[in-house]
């Protein structure tokens, strides 16, 4: 262990802590208000996935002429609507705090970091970065995932969805945004299972052949939760909104198997 902070009073670390979090909130602050002004470039991505042009719609367009179906997404086209008078400002400024947030993670996790590792052994401490850089990169993958996968399949049914041709659908902004957050935020934590699995076998508590005795299990949690995600009609979505998550499952199942079980 690290014997740097041995030395410092209480007060001395609440002094230590109280810097790490206002470096953090200075960071997090200044890309926000970055965010902020860059207000046309953040929400033409954000935006992105509503555009027939949008890569996703591109891609499962020539998936669709290669298997000799006719590509409907010149058809696709949903607005957005407001109506409330404060809310495209709110909605403004959420956006920018959580772009913020996500541009200034790493930054943050490198403070917490550096906070927590001088009362960590170096053992402990090598397994603090392993898993502190793998979490981040999955979580970072479950949110490339949810906006080039799981939110355009999901929005482009959703959007066109119509019980009569008599009702049209006017997608309001807050509805958008907080359905994209919502969808980015459970990908982003469902992408932490190989990490979970992890640390789970690292205390003992699964072991591989558990996972693999519960894998018809897990497979048909798996749809369930692809259905509840991407609630559409087409098989082929569906298979493609679960095959990431049923891929992550075996590369938990793999990691688990080679990981060796820590003792006292």
């Amino acid at each position: 262990m690290s014997h740097s902070s041995d030395n410092l009073t209480f007060w001395d670390h609440l002094d230590v802590l109280r810097s790490t979090l206002m470096r953090i909130c200075i960071v997090a602050v200044v890309f926000m208000l970055v965010a902020f002004c860059f207000k046309d470039e953040v929400f033409a991505i954000i935006f992105a996935p509503r555009d027939t042009s949008f890569p996703t719609y591109r891609l499962f367009d020539q998936i669709a002429v290669l298997m000799g179906h006719t590509a409907d997404a010149s058809d696709f086209a949903v607005s957005l609507i407001n109506t409330e008078l404060t809310r495209q400002f709110m909605v403004h400024l959420q956006v920018s705090l959580w772009v913020g947030l996500l541009v200034a993670s790493p930054y943050i996790l490198v403070e917490i970091f550096r906070f927590v590792s001088p009362a960590l052994y170096s053992a402990e401490r090598r397994y603090a970065v392993g898993v502190t850089v793998s979490g981040y990169l999955m979580f970072m993958f479950g949110v490339a995932l949810c906006y080039f996968l799981i939110f355009p399949l999901t929005f482009r049914f959703l959007g066109t969805y119509q019980v009569s041709n008599d009702v049209t659908n006017l997608i309001s902004l807050e509805s958008y945004i907080d359905t994209l957050t919502m969808l980015t935020l459970m990908m982003g934590l469902m992408s932490e299972l190989p990490v979970v699995g992890w640390l789970l076998a690292k205390l003992g508590f699964i072991n591989a052949g558990l996972m693999r005795r519960f894998r018809r299990h897990a497979i048909v949690g798996i749809f369930i939760a692809a259905a509840i995600i991407t609630p559409t009609t087409d098989a082929m979505t569906l298979c493609v909104v679960a095959l990431p998550i049923m891929l992550l499952y075996e590369l938990t199942i793999l990691i688990v198997s080679r990981t060796t079980v820590r003792t006292a």
